[in-house]
């Protein structure tokens, strides 16, 4: 394994609910649910990363207002560093283009979804302080 992928993700909220999204089938960690978002890019800030990641993954551009956590997760085929934007929808309405299902939740909701394992911290925060 070489070293720990730098990945961004978005936490988008609308009132009291957070958007989630569900992994494709024939992807790593398949079917887990996970906030929108992915690999930073060479030459990328952790903000543009994440604004593009939602355009591709979501169709919406965001407007991230700072970091609300970083994680550091070791898979058995991965190591990532995570992290996570507050965000909000600057423009369109989230479309599945990449994932196989998306729901809005609130934050005692998330626990009754399968979450990737280094979301687990971050849903833990997210009910503490959301």
């Amino acid at each position: 394994m070489s070293g720990t992928v730098e990945v961004v993700a978005a936490l988008i909220r609308e009132g009291d609910k957070y958007l989630i999204c569900r992994r494709p089938a024939d992807k790593a960690r398949g079917l887990l649910w996970e906030f929108a978002g992915g690999k930073t890019e060479q030459g990328e800030t952790g903000e543009q990363a994440i604004v593009r990641e939602c355009i591709e993954e979501l169709d919406v551009t965001v407007e991230p207002h700072g970091v609300f956590t970083e994680v550091t997760h070791d898979y058995e085929d991965i190591t990532v560093h995570l992290t996570l934007y507050n965000c909000t929808v600057a423009r369109g309405v989230p479309k599945l283009k990449e994932h196989s299902d998306m729901k809005w939740v609130t934050a005692e909701e998330m626990q009754r979804y399968e979450f990737c394992p280094a979301d687990a911290d971050i849903i833990e925060k997210i009910k503490r302080e959301g």
